[in-house]
């Protein structure tokens, strides 16, 4: 399967994909970027997200190959809709799709493509929350990040 590691403004994200789709993102913050292969979707992935790092108001339109639950899908739907700069909490979330708390929460970790599909647009009503399944550490710093580089005061 071909891979990339791009650098970021906060470290590497790994990208993973298929011949035709995006298949993953994953924080590799330690990791040393390399030369964007040739691949066609990576480097469409690549493009993507560095104008989302010049603008975070930048919409994607990659082609992902979304594995998940009709629910998940669902959160997911939900998660894309939230403008940059804005938040929404797990509860009021979780109200609109008919569920709970706990369930956005496991569909936001389930998240294949971080960023693009903005989970960590969701907070908790006391806070920040937690993101990628941690509530501290690295990836809750990157979080707030990525919350401020979209205007939002976190």
């Amino acid at each position: 399967m071909p891979t990339a590691i791009i650098a970021t403004p906060f470290g590497a994200l790994a990208l993973s994909a298929t011949e035709h789709e995006l298949v993953g993102i994953d924080f590799s913050l330690d990791a040393p970027a390399v030369e964007i292969p040739a691949h066609p979707v990576l480097a469409l992935a690549a493009s993507q997200l560095a104008r989302y790092f010049d603008d975070p108001g930048f919409a994607f339109s990659l082609p992902l190959r979304l594995s998940g639950t009709d629910y998940r899908r669902r959160v997911w739907d939900a998660l894309v809709a939230i403008p940059a700069g804005n938040v929404e909490t797990y509860g009021r979330l979780a109200d609109r799709l008919g569920s709970g708390p706990r369930a956005v929460a496991g569909a936001c970790r389930a998240n294949a493509f971080p960023i693009v599909i903005p989970c960590h647009r969701v907070v908790s009503a006391q806070g920040l929350g937690g993101y990628g399944g941690r509530r501290s550490g690295p990836l809750l710093d990157l979080k707030r990040w990525l919350l401020r580089h979209e205007g939002y005061a976190a």
